[in-house]
């Protein structure tokens, strides 16, 4: 079990939500942060020019400093243009200033990092997830690519709880299957044999697609961009940081009524849980 007691407890954890150029999830996500119990800050990074460029890294390396959790919500950086998806993000967060911040959050101060869609994308290439770290990457580093169909997949899709052994998954059980909202043209996540087996040693496949008797699937209709044995989410090696592919934000009890199953997979109440 990876999960470890934080440090700190906080009546209300602050959530840090940065907006990149193309963010379009950061209202959906911190509605879903307050609605848990926590406070969330949306801040603009603005690039327009050099002295906004460093107006926001000062403020966003201020505001990690403050906060418990930076979330990292969906979208198209970049235009989401070929392989630029979440590239000015990671170029962003290489500032060896908010490198150091993340770090001292995830390391040294009990803190939690939450990546979805465009988010994941920009946690993996930092090497966030599977590694736990900003790091440089390898050329067979796990990444997320181009989806098979060659365009844009947008439709729900069923996935399984791989292993809960983060903090973000502690209000599930393995095997619980969620009906999530998909939204991507690069979603595949692939890596070597050998990489893979490591991180389902370590239990750090977090979430898979599935089909409808609730196994993995390479069908492309359950599994909308055949990502490598199924893998929607990951976590880093100690389960603080998680990424995935599925907007689980957007839930609610007017959302996808007509679309059977459970949608709430509690990850927004469980990473606020995590400091009370």
């Amino acid at each position: 079990d990876k999960r470890v007691a934080p440090a700190i407890k906080v009546a209300k954890p602050k959530v840090l939500i940065p907006v990149f150029p193309g963010t379009n999830c950061e209202y959906d996500t911190a509605r879903a942060f307050e609605k848990a119990g926590a406070e969330a800050d949306i801040f603009v990074v603005r690039n327009l020019t050099e002295q906004a460029i460093k107006e926001s890294v000062d403020a966003i390396e201020k505001k990690i400093k403050e906060s418990q959790i930076v979330m990292l919500p969906g979208g198209f950086s970049g235009g989401d243009e070929p392989d630029g998806s979440g590239k000015f993000i990671v170029s962003f967060l290489r500032n060896p200033r908010l490198t150091d911040a993340i770090h001292d959050l995830l390391k040294n101060r009990d803190g939690l990092m939450l990546g979805i869609c465009n988010g994941f994308q920009a946690l993996i290439k930092l090497g966030l997830v599977p590694y736990g770290e900003i790091r440089d990457m390898r050329d067979d580093s796990p990444t997320l690519t181009f989806n098979t169909i060659a365009r844009h997949q947008s439709k729900m899709v069923n996935t399984r709880i791989a292993s809960n052994k983060s903090p973000w998954l502690a209000g599930c059980e393995v095997g619980d299957i969620h009906s999530v909202a998909i939204s991507h043209g690069e979603g595949r996540f692939v890596a070597t044999a050998e990489e893979i087996a490591q991180l389902a040693a370590n239990g750090q496949i977090a979430t898979q697609y599935v089909d409808f008797d609730g196994e993995p699937t390479f069908d492309i209709h359950c599994n909308p961009n055949t990502s490598f044995q199924a893998i929607e989410g990951i976590t880093s090696p100690d389960g603080r940081v998680l990424g995935k592919m599925g907007h689980s934000e957007r839930k609610g009890c007017c959302v996808s009524k007509n679309v059977p199953g459970e949608k709430d997979q509690k990850i927004f109440e469980s990473g606020v849980a995590y400091f009370k």
